[in-house]
């Protein structure tokens, strides 16, 4: 996609304002390369991450420092009403972004899925917070991390869409194909033992070339993904693009005006969307936070599954509006994205800083459980209708996984 770079960079700005940090070890692990005189590429980059874990510790932590600070001075009363109105912050910047989406589809011509990938699916902030991590020698809880991330993808918030509004599915083999491949691109590599940055660079490069795989395919297919969609049936290469019926009018539709044809203001009109949903997410965030804390849940189960809720609550939205709002497109593409750069994107990058030697429950327990859940996915979404069944299956799995892992490992990834 031409813009994909404009789109990208905007992108990258609006969450760099929201990173999550381990400030302490992160400061710790850049000093540590400063004393040993690394230099370089690698040097530079642990520097970065260095700076932006001590302005976190300083109180200096750019928008989120300052709202996790004003949520703490409410205290849990205050906390829960942050809480309140970051849900439906979210909820209505979800609701825009979707209709953004849609019509800058319809104007540029290109695969709503394609737009719904790039948006929804690269998580620049779990990237910042993989390399914060990694330069704070937390490399396995940054692992860990991810796979967690990308399993509550699939077995709360995949499981949670299919169980509410069951929906078709229309993807290519080879899309799915793609997306069951991306956990088991990291089997050989966790059965060596240790991952290095060349497997950090590979893992990257699937990655890129899996997206880049499907922007392309996209581009050249007479009829996008989802053609069983009256969405889907509109865009063609042809240069069909009526829009359907489903597509409401929205107040934007009489400021845009004549220009909505180009596509381009809805693209400028998403990436503002896409700003205020990441701001929603700060502020559930920093509520969940003070909220947990104040109630004394930090150490319970109850208060692991609460703060996982919410940290996965975005990526609900994201996947069930869409599909009740009829263009699954940008529900299954945030599910596929995510996932992908959860577990190939986001592990490379933990991997560029620094080795990481794998531990026995991620051999045993952790990746089996993300490829068994991930190769189930890909199954029933192949299988052309997400059905009811299907994601009672995902989350029965997926709480299976908590239980195990609090009684045989002692805990649980929280991604989000």
């Amino acid at each position: 996609m031409n813009g994909s770079r404009l789109v990208v960079a905007s992108l990258v700005v609006a969450v760099l304002l929201a990173v999550p940090v381990a400030p302490a070890a992160a400061q710790e692990g850049g000093e540590a390369a400063e004393e040993s005189g690394e230099g370089g590429i690698e040097g530079q980059i642990e520097g970065f991450v260095e700076e932006l874990g001590a302005a976190e510790e300083s109180g200096e932590g750019g928008i989120e420092g300052q709202i996790e600070g004003f949520v703490e001075e409410l205290g849990a009363a205050g906390a829960v009403a942050v809480l309140v109105a970051g849900g439906v912050v979210l909820t209505v910047c979800v609701e825009k972004l979707i209709s953004y989406l849609t019509r800058a589809a319809l104007g540029l011509r290109v695969s709503l899925f394609t737009l719904a990938i790039i948006f929804t699916g690269i998580e620049f902030d779990d990237a910042v917070l993989a390399l914060v991590l990694s330069a704070g020698d937390l490399e396995g809880v940054a692992l860990g991390t991810a796979l967690g991330t990308g399993l509550a993808i699939l077995g709360f918030t995949l499981a949670l869409a299919a169980i509410v509004r069951p929906f078709p599915v229309d993807l290519p083999t080879d899309y799915v194909v793609l997306f069951a491949l991306g956990p088991i691109l990291l089997v050989p590599f966790v059965l060596a033992g240790t991952l290095t940055t060349v497997h950090g660079v590979v893992l990257l490069g699937f990655f890129l070339l899996a997206f880049g795989y499907i922007v392309l395919r996209e581009r050249q297919r007479d009829t996008p993904v989802f053609r069983n969609t009256e969405l889907g049936e509109s865009i063609r290469a042809d240069g069909g693009v009526a829009a359907p019926r489903a597509l409401s009018e929205i107040p934007e539709d009489r400021l845009v005006g004549g220009r909505s044809a180009s596509g381009w203001p809805w693209m400028a009109l998403a990436v503002l969307a896409l700003a205020g949903i990441v701001f929603a997410s700060m502020l559930l965030e920093a509520g969940s936070e003070v909220v947990v804390e104040g109630f004394g849940l930090e150490q319970t189960v109850f208060g692991a599954t609460v703060l996982t809720a919410i940290l996965t609550f975005e990526d609900v939205m994201l996947t069930i509006e869409p599909v009740r709002r009829g263009v699954p497109e940008i529900g299954v593409g945030n599910v596929i994205g995510s996932v992908l750069f959860s577990v190939t994107g986001n592990v490379g990058v933990i991997m560029l800083l620094s080795d990481l030697e794998i531990s026995r429950s991620v051999l045993t327990f952790h990746l089996p459980s993300v490829v068994l859940v991930t190769t189930l996915a890909a199954y029933f979404l192949y299988s052309g209708e997400l059905k009811r069944w299907h994601g009672v299956v995902l989350g029965g799995l997926y709480a299976v996984y908590w239980v195990v892992a609090i009684l045989v490992f002692g805990g649980v990834p929280i991604g989000g």
